[in-house]
């Protein structure tokens, strides 16, 4: 596990001048084994969202500042895309982005019987976050048992 995020942290490193260099946000670097296949995965963003021109202009610059560090022994193959409609909420930056919009989160163990939530973000902290459910009442979810969280599709709870 060390392994990957150590694959992890280096290409995040390596990344991040090339997207300041453009005007890009990191969402996220992933290093993971697909179906027997190795995929180092970088998700990169920007206001009006990113094209496919973009994905190309830091994939090469990426690709050719990684044949030049050559750290990762393994074969692998190299993806640069947009995050989605399903980005994840991962940084300070996306959870100051998301509060007061409506969020989806789910949850490792249930609360009242329930996993999965579609409330407004009220506040977080790196701890936990703080949610407006449809009654109106606050709900409090640790970080830690967050299975995931991003930004609802819809603007209603």
């Amino acid at each position: 596990m060390a392994k990957v995020r150590d694959c992890e942290a280096k290409t995040e490193e390596i990344l991040l001048p090339i997207l300041a260099e453009h005007g890009f946000e990191l969402v996220d670097v992933e290093y993971v084994k697909e179906a027997g296949k190795r995929y180092l995965r970088a998700y990169i963003d920007k206001e009006g969202g990113i094209t496919i021109d973009d994905c190309e202009v830091v994939s090469r610059a990426l690709s050719d500042r990684l044949d030049e560090e050559d750290f990762i022994e393994e074969a692998y193959i190299l993806e640069v895309s947009s995050p989605g409609l399903t980005r994840p909420l991962k940084k300070p930056k996306d959870f100051e982005r998301n509060l007061g919009k409506m969020i989806e989160f789910g949850l490792f163990t249930a609360v009242n019987g329930t996993k999965e939530f579609t409330a407004k973000l009220t506040a977080f902290s790196d701890d936990d976050i703080t949610a407006e459910l449809a009654d109106g009442t606050q709900m409090r979810a640790e970080r830690k048992n967050i299975r995931y969280i991003r930004q609802a599709f819809t603007d209603e709870i």
